[in-house]
Protein backbone atom coordinates (compact mmCIF):
# COMPACT_ATOMS: atom_id res chain seq x y z
CA UNK A 1 0.00 0.00 0.00
CA UNK A 2 1.27 3.48 -0.91
CA UNK A 3 2.55 5.69 1.83
CA UNK A 4 0.24 8.47 3.03
CA UNK A 5 1.83 11.85 2.32
CA UNK A 6 -0.66 14.10 4.07
CA UNK A 7 -3.20 13.20 6.74
CA UNK A 8 -5.85 15.59 8.05
CA UNK A 9 -7.23 14.50 11.43
CA UNK A 10 -10.20 16.00 13.33
CA UNK A 11 -9.48 19.39 11.80
CA UNK A 12 -11.57 22.32 12.98
CA UNK A 13 -11.46 26.03 12.22
CA UNK A 14 -13.46 28.80 13.82
CA UNK A 15 -13.45 32.57 13.35
CA UNK A 16 -14.74 33.83 16.66
CA UNK A 17 -18.00 31.99 17.32
CA UNK A 18 -18.36 31.07 13.66
CA UNK A 19 -17.38 27.41 13.17
CA UNK A 20 -16.23 27.03 9.56
CA UNK A 21 -14.73 23.51 9.63
CA UNK A 22 -15.81 20.66 11.89
CA UNK A 23 -13.94 17.41 12.48
CA UNK A 24 -12.45 17.02 8.99
CA UNK A 25 -10.63 13.73 8.29
CA UNK A 26 -9.01 12.56 5.05
CA UNK A 27 -5.65 11.43 3.71
CA UNK A 28 -3.64 11.89 0.53
CA UNK A 29 -1.38 9.34 -1.14
CA UNK A 30 1.18 9.79 -3.93
CA UNK A 31 -0.29 10.65 -7.35
CA UNK A 32 -3.77 11.14 -5.90
CA UNK A 33 -5.88 13.82 -7.56
CA UNK A 34 -8.40 14.85 -4.93
CA UNK A 35 -11.20 17.23 -5.91
CA UNK A 36 -13.11 19.00 -3.15
CA UNK A 37 -16.57 20.06 -4.30
CA UNK A 38 -19.66 21.50 -2.68
CA UNK A 39 -21.76 24.66 -2.43
CA UNK A 40 -20.23 28.07 -1.79
CA UNK A 41 -19.65 28.72 1.90
CA UNK A 42 -19.12 25.07 2.80
CA UNK A 43 -15.52 25.61 4.00
CA UNK A 44 -13.61 24.27 1.00
CA UNK A 45 -11.20 27.18 0.56
CA UNK A 46 -10.70 27.54 4.31
CA UNK A 47 -9.70 23.87 4.44
CA UNK A 48 -7.12 24.40 1.70
CA UNK A 49 -5.75 27.51 3.44
CA UNK A 50 -5.39 25.52 6.67
CA UNK A 51 -3.48 22.82 4.80
CA UNK A 52 -1.00 25.45 3.58
CA UNK A 53 -0.92 27.18 7.01
CA UNK A 54 -2.30 30.41 5.56
CA UNK A 55 -4.93 29.90 8.24
CA UNK A 56 -4.14 28.31 11.59
CA UNK A 57 -6.49 25.43 12.43
CA UNK A 58 -8.39 25.79 15.71
CA UNK A 59 -8.21 22.08 16.46
CA UNK A 60 -6.99 18.78 15.09
CA UNK A 61 -3.81 17.95 13.20
CA UNK A 62 -2.34 18.01 9.72
CA UNK A 63 0.45 15.48 9.35
CA UNK A 64 2.94 15.66 6.48
CA UNK A 65 4.92 12.41 6.33
CA UNK A 66 3.89 11.86 9.95
CA UNK A 67 4.99 15.26 11.27
CA UNK A 68 2.31 17.57 12.65
CA UNK A 69 2.88 20.74 10.64
CA UNK A 70 1.48 22.88 13.45
CA UNK A 71 4.43 22.01 15.71
CA UNK A 72 6.48 25.12 16.46
CA UNK A 73 9.71 23.62 15.08
CA UNK A 74 8.26 23.17 11.57
CA UNK A 75 9.88 25.45 8.97
CA UNK A 76 6.76 26.95 7.36
CA UNK A 77 8.35 28.36 4.15
CA UNK A 78 10.04 25.01 3.56
CA UNK A 79 6.76 23.17 4.17
CA UNK A 80 4.96 25.49 1.73
CA UNK A 81 7.56 24.70 -0.91
CA UNK A 82 6.62 21.02 -0.53
CA UNK A 83 2.87 21.64 -0.31
CA UNK A 84 2.47 24.47 -2.79
CA UNK A 85 -0.62 26.47 -3.65
CA UNK A 86 -2.18 28.04 -6.72
CA UNK A 87 -4.66 30.79 -5.86
CA UNK A 88 -7.92 31.93 -7.40
CA UNK A 89 -6.55 35.42 -8.05
CA UNK A 90 -3.04 34.40 -9.20
CA UNK A 91 -1.08 36.27 -6.45
CA UNK A 92 1.73 37.15 -8.85
CA UNK A 93 4.22 39.91 -8.05
CA UNK A 94 3.06 42.70 -10.37
CA UNK A 95 6.41 44.52 -10.28
CA UNK A 96 8.33 41.44 -11.47
CA UNK A 97 8.61 39.83 -14.88
CA UNK A 98 7.12 36.41 -15.54
CA UNK A 99 10.59 34.88 -15.23
CA UNK A 100 11.39 36.66 -11.97
CA UNK A 101 8.06 35.54 -10.50
CA UNK A 102 9.18 31.97 -11.12
CA UNK A 103 12.75 32.32 -9.81
CA UNK A 104 12.47 34.47 -6.68
CA UNK A 105 11.07 31.71 -4.45
CA UNK A 106 13.61 29.19 -5.66
CA UNK A 107 16.47 31.54 -4.81
CA UNK A 108 15.13 32.71 -1.44
CA UNK A 109 13.54 29.53 -0.06
CA UNK A 110 15.31 26.68 -1.88
CA UNK A 111 18.63 28.60 -1.99
CA UNK A 112 19.17 27.76 -5.64
CA UNK A 113 21.71 29.67 -7.70
CA UNK A 114 20.36 32.21 -10.19
CA UNK A 115 21.39 29.96 -13.09
CA UNK A 116 19.73 26.88 -11.61
CA UNK A 117 16.54 28.80 -10.75
CA UNK A 118 16.41 30.25 -14.27
CA UNK A 119 16.82 26.84 -15.90
CA UNK A 120 14.14 25.32 -13.69
CA UNK A 121 11.72 28.21 -14.25
CA UNK A 122 12.16 27.98 -18.02
CA UNK A 123 11.41 24.27 -17.96
CA UNK A 124 8.06 24.82 -16.23
CA UNK A 125 7.14 27.94 -18.19
CA UNK A 126 7.72 25.88 -21.32
CA UNK A 127 5.48 23.16 -19.89
CA UNK A 128 2.56 25.55 -19.39
CA UNK A 129 3.10 27.36 -22.70
CA UNK A 130 4.35 30.63 -21.21
CA UNK A 131 8.05 30.59 -22.18
CA UNK A 132 7.53 33.29 -24.88
CA UNK A 133 6.35 35.72 -22.19
CA UNK A 134 9.28 35.62 -19.77
CA UNK A 135 9.94 39.37 -20.00
CA UNK A 136 6.30 40.42 -19.64
CA UNK A 137 4.80 41.84 -16.46
CA UNK A 138 1.56 40.33 -15.12
CA UNK A 139 -0.49 43.39 -16.19
CA UNK A 140 0.36 42.56 -19.82
CA UNK A 141 -1.15 39.06 -19.57
CA UNK A 142 -4.66 37.65 -19.81
CA UNK A 143 -6.19 35.93 -16.82
CA UNK A 144 -5.52 32.50 -18.27
CA UNK A 145 -1.90 33.41 -18.93
CA UNK A 146 -1.49 34.73 -15.39
CA UNK A 147 -2.85 31.50 -13.95
CA UNK A 148 -0.51 29.43 -16.11
CA UNK A 149 2.42 31.50 -14.82
CA UNK A 150 1.17 30.96 -11.26
CA UNK A 151 1.12 27.20 -11.89
CA UNK A 152 4.66 27.31 -13.35
CA UNK A 153 5.84 29.30 -10.33
CA UNK A 154 4.38 26.70 -7.96
CA UNK A 155 5.86 23.82 -9.97
CA UNK A 156 9.29 25.46 -9.99
CA UNK A 157 9.39 25.00 -6.21
CA UNK A 158 9.20 21.24 -6.93
CA UNK A 159 6.31 20.52 -4.56
CA UNK A 160 5.26 17.05 -3.55
CA UNK A 161 1.64 18.20 -3.40
CA UNK A 162 0.03 21.12 -5.19
CA UNK A 163 -3.14 22.73 -3.81
CA UNK A 164 -5.46 24.58 -6.20
CA UNK A 165 -8.04 26.98 -4.76
CA UNK A 166 -10.72 27.39 -7.45
CA UNK A 167 -8.05 28.13 -10.07
CA UNK A 168 -10.53 28.94 -12.85
CA UNK A 169 -13.21 30.92 -11.00
CA UNK A 170 -11.64 34.33 -11.75
CA UNK A 171 -11.23 33.57 -15.46
CA UNK A 172 -13.37 34.43 -18.46
CA UNK A 173 -15.08 31.29 -19.84
CA UNK A 174 -12.83 31.10 -22.91
CA UNK A 175 -9.74 31.02 -20.68
CA UNK A 176 -10.95 28.25 -18.37
CA UNK A 177 -10.15 25.50 -20.84
CA UNK A 178 -6.48 26.43 -21.24
CA UNK A 179 -5.89 26.25 -17.47
CA UNK A 180 -7.83 23.00 -17.05
CA UNK A 181 -5.80 21.48 -19.88
CA UNK A 182 -2.56 22.27 -18.03
CA UNK A 183 -4.01 20.65 -14.91
CA UNK A 184 -5.09 17.56 -16.85
CA UNK A 185 -1.52 17.21 -18.10
CA UNK A 186 -0.16 17.50 -14.55
CA UNK A 187 -2.56 14.78 -13.43
CA UNK A 188 -1.38 12.50 -16.25
CA UNK A 189 2.21 13.23 -15.21
CA UNK A 190 1.42 11.89 -11.74
CA UNK A 191 1.52 15.12 -9.72
CA UNK A 192 -0.32 14.80 -6.40
CA UNK A 193 -3.00 17.50 -6.38
CA UNK A 194 -5.83 18.70 -4.14
CA UNK A 195 -8.25 20.88 -6.08
CA UNK A 196 -11.17 22.97 -4.86
CA UNK A 197 -13.29 23.41 -7.97
CA UNK A 198 -16.73 24.17 -9.37
CA UNK A 199 -15.75 22.52 -12.67
CA UNK A 200 -17.74 19.31 -12.23
CA UNK A 201 -16.86 17.73 -15.57
CA UNK A 202 -13.18 18.19 -14.76
CA UNK A 203 -13.63 16.68 -11.29
CA UNK A 204 -15.59 13.76 -12.69
CA UNK A 205 -13.00 13.01 -15.38
CA UNK A 206 -9.71 13.69 -13.58
CA UNK A 207 -10.20 13.09 -9.84
CA UNK A 208 -9.25 9.80 -8.24
CA UNK A 209 -10.79 10.87 -4.93
CA UNK A 210 -13.77 13.25 -4.53
CA UNK A 211 -14.76 14.96 -1.29
CA UNK A 212 -18.18 16.61 -1.09
CA UNK A 213 -18.40 19.27 1.62
CA UNK A 214 -21.43 21.03 3.05
CA UNK A 215 -21.80 23.27 6.10
CA UNK A 216 -18.20 22.78 7.17
CA UNK A 217 -18.18 18.97 7.21
CA UNK A 218 -17.32 16.18 4.79
CA UNK A 219 -20.77 14.99 3.76
CA UNK A 220 -19.55 12.21 1.50
CA UNK A 221 -16.34 11.03 -0.12
CA UNK A 222 -15.28 8.29 -2.49
CA UNK A 223 -13.99 7.63 -5.96
CA UNK A 224 -15.09 9.87 -8.80
CA UNK A 225 -17.33 7.08 -10.06
CA UNK A 226 -18.95 6.56 -6.65
CA UNK A 227 -19.70 10.24 -6.08
CA UNK A 228 -20.84 11.19 -9.57
CA UNK A 229 -22.70 7.99 -10.50
CA UNK A 230 -24.03 6.74 -7.18
CA UNK A 231 -24.05 9.44 -4.47
CA UNK A 232 -25.55 8.24 -1.20
CA UNK A 233 -26.34 11.50 0.59
CA UNK A 234 -29.37 13.62 -0.34
CA UNK A 235 -27.30 16.83 -0.20
CA UNK A 236 -24.78 15.34 -2.64
CA UNK A 237 -27.54 14.07 -4.91
CA UNK A 238 -29.20 17.48 -5.00
CA UNK A 239 -25.94 19.31 -5.70
CA UNK A 240 -24.88 16.93 -8.48
CA UNK A 241 -28.28 16.40 -10.07
CA UNK A 242 -27.66 18.91 -12.86
CA UNK A 243 -24.25 17.41 -13.72
CA UNK A 244 -24.99 13.70 -13.71
CA UNK A 245 -26.05 13.58 -17.34
CA UNK A 246 -23.47 16.08 -18.55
Amino acid sequence: MSETILKVQHLGKSFGNNEILKDIDFSVKPKDVTCIIGPSGSGKSTLLRCMNLLETPSSGEIRYHGTNIMDKHVNVPEYRSKVGMVFQNFNLFNNMTVLKNCTVGQEKVLKKSREEAHKNAMMYLEKVGMAPYINAKPKQLSGGQKQRVAIARALAMEPEILLFDEPTSALDPQMVGEVLEVMRTLAKDGLTMIIVTHEMAFARDVAKHVIFMGNGVIVEEGTSQQIFEDPQNDMTKDFLSRFRNA
